[in-house]
């Protein structure tokens, strides 16, 4: 299967290309050479996590060492425990032994950890160096690869710390999905999800229709999934770099209960992406008595996440402490929470909602809920 190009264009940034395709990270040594921003790099740093490693950090290396880049590395432990300050600061004080110099770069060979650490620490080392993306995973090839976002966790919350730092160059090698857990498949695939609701219906009974082929890993299937997320990532984000005009705060559709879920329950209990589309079907009651979505949006919504193998979490919580976390959410503007709320696929519009009725929503969720098997 030949290679698909995206090339991701936002205003007052360079244009960088995204590459999926089977295969493509045993050519991202010569990608590099050919892209400016990295070309001339003295190091390539490439920074993995431990479950990573073994499968294509020897890969990698091997690629850009063949394009005549010095290529050493730092393995950091899997996990969301690893996007934190103590790590950030092991980081830095690696890269400034190793001798990295402003024309140096980082490439972040992982998922979405990977990626948020490697492109935050990268960015505020010496005031911001080159990032080269190489995610591993559904979810990063989908999301946090491209548009910039970089960020770390406080006790506080998720991704409290962090910048924007668009990459040089995004390498989706999809081969690497074969090695991916059936969970993080799952978790990818809710992001997919939230990108067809949120862009358009095209993009929605597209993948309505191949829900069964996405959620069986069809190879064909989830390369057209990828290049349709990456296109509708990059025009948002080209409207909106930075999420201060508003039109970026699309992509937090499902976010502000799913990053509650994952703070109470503990980070990793549940996948971001099942998080999330619980999220997804949560905005979405909401969005029938708030905004007038109708029951068939709801249902369909809700039929793409269970074709997707994204079912009900067995999980409820105090409504008090849900609404605490969603304040103490980035999201939050005043204490005031917003939610992303759609009328029909491709409508959506953010709410300021009051705590009473956030109160209400969450309590007659609880109810509803399934219970642990």
């Amino acid at each position: 299967m030949a290679a698909t190009r995206v090339e991701v264009n936002i205003p007052e940034e360079a244009p960088y290309d995204v590459r999926i395709g089977e295969g493509v990270l045993d050519g991202i040594g010569e990608w590099c050479q050919r892209t400016p921003a990295v070309a001339a790099s003295p190091q390539v740093l490439v920074i993995s996590d431990a479950n990573v490693e073994p499968l294509y950090l020897a890969r990698t290396k091997a690629s850009l060492e063949r394009a005549g880049f010095k290529a050493p590395d730092i393995v950091v432990p899997a996990g969301e425990s690893s996007k934190s300050t103590a790590v950030a600061a092991e980081l830095w004080e690696a890269m400034a032994a190793l001798g990295l110099t402003r024309d140096c770069a980082v490439l972040a060979l992982g998922g979405g950890v990977v990626g948020d650490l490697a492109g935050f620490v990268a960015s505020t080392f010496m005031r911001g160096i080159t990032v080269v993306q190489a995610p591993t995973t559904l979810l990063a090839m989908v999301d946090s690869s491209v548009g910039g976002k970089t960020g770390i966790n406080l006790a506080a919350g998720k991704n409290l710390v962090g910048t924007f730092c668009q990459p040089a160059y995004v390498c989706a090698s999809t081969d690497c999905l074969t090695t991916l857990p059936e969970r993080e498949w799952r978790c990818g695939c809710a992001e997919v999800a939230k990108s067809a609701v949120v862009d358009s219906d095209e993009f929605f009974f597209w993948l309505l229709e191949n829900a069964a082929a996405m959620a069986a890993r069809d190879a064909s299937v989830a390369a057209q999934a990828i290049a349709r997320c990456v296109v509708f990532k990059a025009d948002v984000v080209a409207q909106d770099k930075t999420e201060s005009r508003g039109v970026r705060e699309c992509l937090n559709y499902g976010h502000t209960l799913a990053h509650a879920i994952e703070k109470l329950s503990g980070y990793g209990t549940f996948s971001h992406g099942a998080a999330v589309a619980e999220g997804m079907r949560f905005a979405a009651a909401m969005a029938h008595e708030l905004v007038g979505a109708s029951l068939d949006f709801v249902d369909a919504q809700a039929d793409l996440l269970d074709a997707l193998g994204l079912p009900r979490l067995p999980w409820t919580a105090d409504p008090e402490a849900v609404l605490d976390a969603m304040k103490h959410d980035k999201k939050a503007r005043g204490g005031q929470v917003r939610f992303v709320l759609l009328r029909d696929v491709g409508a959506w519009e953010v709410c300021d909602v009051d705590d009473a009725t956030i109160l209400a929503q969450l309590a007659a969720w609880n109810a509803t809920a399934p219970k642990e098997a």
